[in-house]
């Protein structure tokens, strides 16, 4: 049986998308002419949202080279507008924006196996935390598969770029840029991939702070209109760039000129272009003098309104390339061949469940939908998947359906659906991954893959469809989702901790969901993961039974638990670690699913608080009043409704969200009311909001926010006034309560302080003079103001005792006797 080369469909699709992607006949038209253009690019940087998206799209959409970004981290350990997200499903989030701005943008994405630990100032302490070699590995591996002519930086080596993240992708790159040519280096990669020599290597000038893109260097206009498309690069990159909603991206479409500026930093020089001297053309591969006549007769004979009439020479062309010897740019142009007659021939092909699990030890139904809608007889010759292989002689009729369904067992010991970068446990500065072949992969790999051979043109033609969940949603109607393989059982969502101390009667809820029928015949065990004499079964449930679906709920007492890490773990029967199942949503991307370990943390903190009823104005979104409610705390979540409906008397301290002054406009109207309440003896807390983005005052006396933060988690602490209650009451804060900081100390300083506030602590990162903003406080009236960068948000979800014990501190400033 003669297989055409396997396309591989990888982009995860977005939820208004439908199975696969349909391009007009306005792109198929581009992508022909893509056909001829021989020439790749490799962006790179640090973040999502670093790239330069309208660049990205005129070399994708207007010169027409294989483009791509590389970022060297998933965004990580940035802040969330949208949701309550941090960490590593933060950076799940901000993969899937990126992979939808691509899907605009044209370019391909890829990551590196670094981890986003926050915002560092310097490339060195950058590379105290990721592996400098491992992720120059990363880069180098990136830059040998994807074999760019030029690559590009965002940022400098020099250090204009501010985040140590930044600078430390200029300095890798760069690095990258020549080792990636050397065999000595990284030398395990060459089984798979070849040494690769890109021509230069420039940094992209930008306009930031002070600095300003240089007359003398070399300038592209990339504002140009697209009249096949309709629209200019600054508006698609627009579309582009407003997908990283996480972070508040949302850009205004552009129109016009743009000059973008680079400045060469390896290779040989240019004068005109940054593709100077570099063979774009198929004369770069041997025996391309015979393909580009077919390409050009192609584009020449393009109908737009009936674009199936091309695709017979799409197929000549796809058979002269598989003829040719195998090479870099055979392989890439064969499959945007393949891409191009699935587009011009208008056929439709999708494998997709109605189930979005698909259970261990279960099975689950796949439907196959294949139609010739332009009626160019194509053959379906066979359709296979893991588990069956159906073999056919069958002719498409013109725009019918055709059927096929299958049941497929799916085995016990096929791997839970889980993204390849989780599926180790994580160093301090990077990712654990065991599988060369996945660096880079910007996605979680499909769970099933449906091979569809059909004979077009008398040529086999294979496709590979990804198993899509599809349903259908009351308001935004079709919807395909990720099918994800799931354990037999799952587990409900634990608390990271717990404090034993905080109520009396406080239980630790247990459900466990039943995803096919199961028996437990032995106990699950909730037991102590130390190892050591003491390390006994501190709880038992079971024997049970469940059928599908159902939910085995229990309570265990806090107080039968001693404090120590504690992990669930089904009957040994089923050899099973518990696991939980996590699932994120949001509309603009797809459905995210990963699993946790069962496990949680009995903590036994030493807190005293004082106060109980808690108001708190959400902001971005945050995690701090679930653990103010550990605490012991009545937390109330005001919205603008709450607001302005209730007496805020009525609450002994309220507390406003992480970046409440950046996302809530409404916020300023209830100045007045908020500052009432101080003056009546309340206890307004106002946590950080980015400096330059702030809709209102926040204080009663005049300060600002500030960009200064203190980056290293471990800076030593002055207390400057050591006898303020706040440092005293009703817990005495030592400098023993800065011990075990995750990530950072404090972020968006104050500023320009009016005379009333007290600054109340002194840090500095390391070589920076000090700085007194991270907890200013002001009596007001009967009352106390708090502003605080201090990052509470990261401290308080991270069991970090001392964040405990200070915020209760800083809840009891308006305590009602003096102290």
């Amino acid at each position: 049986m003669k297989i055409g080369l396997l396309l591989w469909i990888t982009s995860c699709l977005g939820m208004c998308c439908g199975a696969q992607t349909f391009n007009t006949s306005g792109d198929i038209y581009l992508g022909l002419k893509k056909l001829k253009v021989l020439g790749s690019v490799l962006y790179i940087a640090a973040h999502p949202d670093d790239e330069n998206t309208r660049l990205l799209t005129y070399f994708s959409k207007d010169r027409l080279y294989r483009t791509g970004y590389l970022s060297l981290t998933r965004g990580d350990g940035g802040q969330n507008l949208i949701g309550e997200e941090q960490g590593i499903e933060l950076g799940l989030i901000r993969t899937q924006e990126l992979l939808s701005a691509r899907r605009i943008d044209g370019a391909e994405q890829f990551f590196s196996r670094a981890f986003d630990f926050g915002y560092s100032k310097t490339p060195g302490e950058t590379f105290t935390k990721w592996d400098r070699e491992k992720i120059l590995s990363d880069v180098v591996w990136v830059i040998r598969k994807f074999r760019p002519d030029v690559i590009i930086t965002r940022f400098p080596v020099t250090g204009e770029g501010g985040h140590g993240h930044h600078t430390a992708s200029a300095i890798l790159a760069n690095e990258a840029f020549k080792v990636a040519a050397d065999p000595a280096r990284f030398p395990e990669q060459l089984s798979m991939v070849e040494p690769w020599q890109a021509k230069r290597i420039f940094f992209n000038h930008f306009n930031f702070g002070n600095t300003t893109v240089p007359e003398d260097a070399l300038k592209l206009d990339v504002g140009g209109f697209n009249p096949v498309l309709g629209k200019s690069y600054g508006e698609i990159a627009a579309e582009s760039r407003s997908q990283h909603k996480s972070q508040g991206f949302g850009a205004t479409r552009t129109r016009g000129e743009a000059m973008e500026g680079f400045k060469i930093t390896g290779g040989s020089p240019v004068s005109n272009d940054l593709f100077d001297d570099i063979n774009l053309s198929w004369q770069r591969v041997k025996g391309g003098e015979k393909i580009e006549p077919l390409i050009n007769q192609l584009i020449s004979t393009f109908d737009f309104m009936q674009p199936q009439r091309s695709v017979p020479q799409l197929v000549l062309l796809f058979n002269a390339l598989k003829a040719m010897p195998s090479s870099y740019w055979q392989e890439q142009k064969m499959k945007e061949v393949q891409n191009l007659i699935e587009s011009s021939s208008g056929l439709w092909m999708e494998a997709y469940t109605t189930e979005q699990y698909a259970v261990q030890g279960d099975s689950i139904r796949i439907n196959f939908v294949v139609n010739d809608r332009m009626g160019n007889s194509i053959q379906l010759h066979e359709v296979k998947m893991e588990g069956f292989d159906s073999i056919f002689s069958v002719g498409l009729v013109k725009n019918k359906n055709f059927f096929l369904n299958k049941i497929l067992a799916v085995p016990e010991k096929k791997e839970i659906t889980q993204p390849y970068w989780l599926q180790n446990k994580m160093e301090e500065g990077y990712y654990n991954v065991s599988n060369q072949q996945w660096i880079g992969q910007p996605d979680v790999q499909n769970a099933y893959t449906a091979t569809i051979d059909l004979i077009i043109a008398g040529t086999h033609v294979t496709f590979l469809k990804p198993v899509k969940y599809k349903f259908t949603d009351q308001v935004k109607g079709e919807i395909y989702w990720p099918v994800v393989v799931i354990p037999m059982a799952t587990f409900n969502e634990l608390q990271p901790f717990y404090l034993k101390n905080s109520k009396e009667n406080e239980q630790i809820s247990i459900n466990i969901t039943a995803n096919r029928n199961i028996n437990v015949p032995s106990p699950v065990s909730f037991s102590s993961s130390v190892n050591s004499k003491n390390d006994t079964l501190a709880y038992q449930v079971g024997p049970f039974s469940l059928m599908k679906r159902q939910v085995y709920n229990d309570l265990i007492s806090l107080k039968s638990l001693q404090p120590t890490t504690y992990k669930i773990n089904l009957s040994p029967l089923y050899k099973q670690p518990g696991n939980i199942l996590r699932s994120i949503s949001y509309s603009h991307i797809p459905a995210i699913t990963y699993f946790k370990p069962a496990i949680t943390t009995i903590k036994d903190i030493d807190v005293k608080i004082y106060n109980k009823k808690i108001g708190y104005i959400v902001g971005a979104g945050d995690k701090v009043p679930e653990s103010l409610e550990q605490m012991g705390y009545e937390v109330t979540l005001l919205s603008e409704k709450e607001l302005s409906r209730n007496n805020l008397q009525q609450f002994d301290a309220i507390i406003s969200g992480v970046r409440a002054f950046n996302t809530n406009e409404w916020l300023g109207k209830y100045y007045d009311k908020l500052m009432k309440y101080v003056e009546n003896g309340g206890n307004y807390v106002v946590q950080y909001s980015q400096a330059n983005n702030i809709r209102s005052k926040m204080g009663p006396y005049p300060f600002t926010v500030s960009g200064k933060r203190i980056t290293d988690e471990n800076a030593p602490v002055t207390f400057l006034k050591p006898d303020h209650p706040v440092l005293n009451f009703p817990n005495r804060i030592t400098k023993d309560d800065f011990i075990g900081w995750k990530q950072e100390r404090s972020i968006y300083h104050a500023d320009n302080l009016d005379s009333h506030y007290e600054t109340i602590l002194r840090m500095n990162d390391a070589g920076e003079q000090p700085d007194d903003g991270s907890l200013v406080i002001t009596p007001y009236g009967k009352g106390y103001f708090t502003y605080t960068g201090l990052v509470f948000f990261r401290e308080l979800p991270a069991g970090v005792t001392g964040a405990y014990r200070l915020i209760a501190n800083i809840i009891a400033l308006n305590r009602k006797k003096e102290f």
